[in-house]
């Protein structure tokens, strides 16, 4: 039976439709514009958007399982039009077209950041309240806006279950995603200093391994963190020195400068074009939960998120191996 998969063009869709195919399982793919992450795959292809229901409708038609991936993700506070768009009305529209087409089972990918992260000392699980409205980035609000719209197919009758990974990294990160973007530059010694703060890390090979899982045997209504390693900023750096001949940045900045040159930043990207990823949101980010539990999807699936030094020497790997990199990073190291 054919599953379908949105956002095939993204880390995690490249990641998942590979691991399909080796399952020997027959799959679709919904692109709307850029296809270089299934390029040369066995996969069907299917011209569409998650906000044009009738797309979805011949996307998903005689599918088994959907895996909703597709998402607009912003570190601005000044997108919420967009992703609305397409991470509210498109999810909507995904359970919609998954009622219409008799799916058997929707997988839809929601965020760490749908959760309110408040209190912070106790560990932050499934049971935390989904964000409802406040002076929240407008993709924290889409995201678990989303989530709701699945609750309300699962009212319904829709077979779905939810996942709220953290940051994710990992190989076959074509575009690249923020994350990997933020390693390359970090490489080319691009960033001269940090910000205080860290992030829970995630490999995406053990969330597609979570997610398959998921699939298989999690009941309806069923929701899981896919956490990994949460690390400062400070710790990333040092273990990237560590695989590879690149210096840690020596300078630090506290958060309150950070956000201070905000608006400094904001200026020098709309000059120079560049997509913007020191914002008021990426600082957020850094301050979020240091303690995201994996307990349940660890009982109830079996997940084990690997070491995240295995995770950046495969990312690194990879982005040398297709050219996002020079090799010349490694200096002769043999660790990498």
């Amino acid at each position: 039976m054919t599953v379908v998969v949105t956002g095939s063009g993204g880390l995690v869709g490249s990641n998942l439709v590979r691991e399909l195919l080796a399952q020997g399982r027959s799959v679709r793919v919904l692109v709307h514009q850029d296809q270089r992450a299934i390029e040369g795959l066995d996969v069907e292809v299917v011209r569409g958007d998650v906000r044009d229901l009738d797309s979805l409708v011949r996307a998903f038609d005689s599918a088994e399982v959907v895996y909703h991936l597709a998402a607009y993700i912003s570190l601005q506070m000044d997108e919420s039009p967009l992703v609305e768009a397409v991470n509210v009305t498109g999810t909507r529209n995904v359970v919609e077209a998954c009622l219409k087409c008799d799916v058997r089972r929707l997988i839809h990918f929601s965020s760490v950041e749908a959760f309110a992260q408040e209190p912070k000392d106790v560990p932050l699980n499934e049971s935390r309240p989904l964000l409802e409205s406040g002076d929240y980035p407008p993709y924290y609000l889409s995201k678990a806006a989303g989530e709701k719209e699945v609750l309300r197919g699962i009212e319904k009758g829709l077979d779905a279950v939810i996942l709220n990974p953290t940051g994710i990294m990992g190989p076959f990160d074509f575009k690249p995603s923020l994350l990997g973007e933020s390693l390359i530059n970090l490489s080319r010694r691009k960033i001269p200093a940090l910000v205080e703060g860290g992030f829970d890390w995630v490999d995406v090979r053990d969330v597609v391994t979570g997610a398959i899982t998921a699939e298989e045997s999690a009941p309806t209504g069923a929701k899981y963190l896919l956490s990994g390693h949460w690390l400062s900023m400070y710790d990333l750096c040092n273990l990237l020195e560590e695989v590879t001949s690149v210096p840690a940045p020596r300078i630090f900045l506290p958060m309150w400068l950070a956000q201070s040159s905000v608006p400094f930043a904001s200026i020098y990207y709309r000059i120079s074009g560049q997509r913007p990823v020191f914002t008021k949101v990426a600082l957020l980010a850094l301050r979020s939960h240091n303690n995201v539990s994996h307990e349940k999807a660890s009982q109830e699936l079996g997940y084990n998120p690997r070491p995240f030094k295995e995770t950046l020497t495969d990312t690194l790997i990879w982005f040398i191996e297709n050219n996002f990199l020079d090799e010349s990073i490694i200096n002769n190291r043999t660790n990498i």
